[in-house]
């Protein structure tokens, strides 16, 4: 577990922040620019030292008021916005100098695995000045996660590349989510990219902690401003159960249901996180017949809130007992008004789309006809 909280001031601005989180998955620290994000994760690298700190890391006490434990005895890696790479080396140069600076020490993250996860392998001989933003990205985070650490720090790795390249590296920290054990600390702003890698959100705002939890619990909190953005949207985590290589779909077991989505997301038994837009969940009273909609699952409504003023933003909970996975629905009040809706019915939910979140081969594909 991490437990960290720091309190002080930073010039004119004041941070007073404190959050838990697991020990490992990706806790994904998310807020507007300037709400404190960056200071907290240099905090915890040990690169800003503020009176009021207290940090412990999978049990290792870090800092402790008085105690502090330079950064060089912190066993992490740090990933900034720039690649910052050695120019005067290539890419398997780069790579060995994160191993020089753990040399003796026991080997937990073996450098073939890192090649091999993050595609750097052909890339080894190249001077650093020929590689693209994402390709500088996947070298820097490798040569982080060589140097062994217990924690990884990743501050905006994705802000200075365009569209492509950072569609080029998202599904590289895909694989290094599910593949690595230890924790990541990912700052971000980009809530698209939050919902793709994070298991765990750390809300801040004005350099405070609002709310710490999973994030699929916090995207459906209507006490939060997430639940209330122009595209809200659930995000769940299935399990594949099987593949029709027929009509390349693949039927994933999700807490209160099951869903299919289209292309092989095998093998079976591995895990997949899909994105529910809310404005692509629609609800009825009844079971949907002769339809192209294959998803249509019993839910149970938690709650609802107007937006703007046609619209409601409606909590769901998969199942008829409502204890399944969080979702959420937009829709008009006109319909909301016209079916008698009200929190504690269940419902059918018709999703029009379930959008695969993952490095998979049919990353982004929705499942429905295009004009149901």
């Amino acid at each position: 577990m991490i437990d960290a909280r720091f309190a002080g001031a930073l010039g004119a601005f004041r941070l007073d922040a404190a959050f838990t989180a697991p020990g490992h998955g990706v806790t994904a620290l998310f807020g507007p620019s300037g709400c404190g994000k960056t200071s907290v994760l240099r905090c915890i690298a040990g690169l800003q030292r503020l009176p009021d700190g207290h940090l412990i890391v999978n049990g290792e006490s870090w800092q402790d008021g008085r105690r502090f434990r330079p950064t060089h005895r912190r066993p992490l890696g740090y990933v900034f916005q720039e690649a910052s790479l050695f120019p005067h080396l290539s890419v398997r140069e780069n790579l060995s100098f994160g191993q020089r600076r753990v040399r003796g020490e026991p080997q937990r993250i073996g450098f073939d695995e890192v090649v091999d996860l993050l595609g750097i392998a052909r890339l080894f001989d190249r001077p650093t000045d020929r590689l693209s933003g994402g390709e500088r990205q996947r070298v820097a985070i490798g040569r982080a996660l060589l140097s062994q650490p217990q924690l990884l720090l990743m501050d905006e790795p994705l802000s200075a590349l365009d569209r492509i390249s950072k569609d080029e590296i998202l599904p590289y920290l895909e694989r290094l989510h599910a593949a690595l054990s230890i924790p990541v600390l990912y700052v971000s702003h980009d809530i698209a990219e939050v919902e793709r890698l994070a298991d765990t959100l750390v809300l801040m705002e004005a350099g405070r902690v609002r709310a710490a939890g999973p994030i699929a619990d916090l995207l459906a909190d209507p006490d939060l401003p997430l639940v209330h953005m122009p595209q809200p949207a659930a995000v769940i985590d299935g399990r594949v159960l099987s593949v029709d290589p027929r009509y390349e779909l693949t039927e994933l077991e999700v807490p209160g249901g099951r869903l299919l989505v289209a292309g092989d997301l095998g093998p079976v038994g591995s895990v997949r996180r899909l994105r529910i837009p809310a404005s692509d969940v629609s609800l009825g009273r009844r079971a949907p017949v002769d339809t192209t909609i294959l998803n249509a699952l019993p839910a149970l409504i938690l709650g609802a809130e107007q937006t703007g003023g046609r619209q409601m933003t409606v909590r769901l909970a998969l199942g008829a007992d409502g204890r399944g996975a969080p979702l959420l629905s937009r829709v008009s009040r006109y319909s909301w008004d016209r079916l008698d809706l009200a929190p504690g019915q269940t419902v059918i939910a018709r999703l029009k789309a379930v959008a695969l979140r993952d490095s998979g081969p049919a990353a982004d594909t929705p499942v429905s006809d295009p004009h149901p």
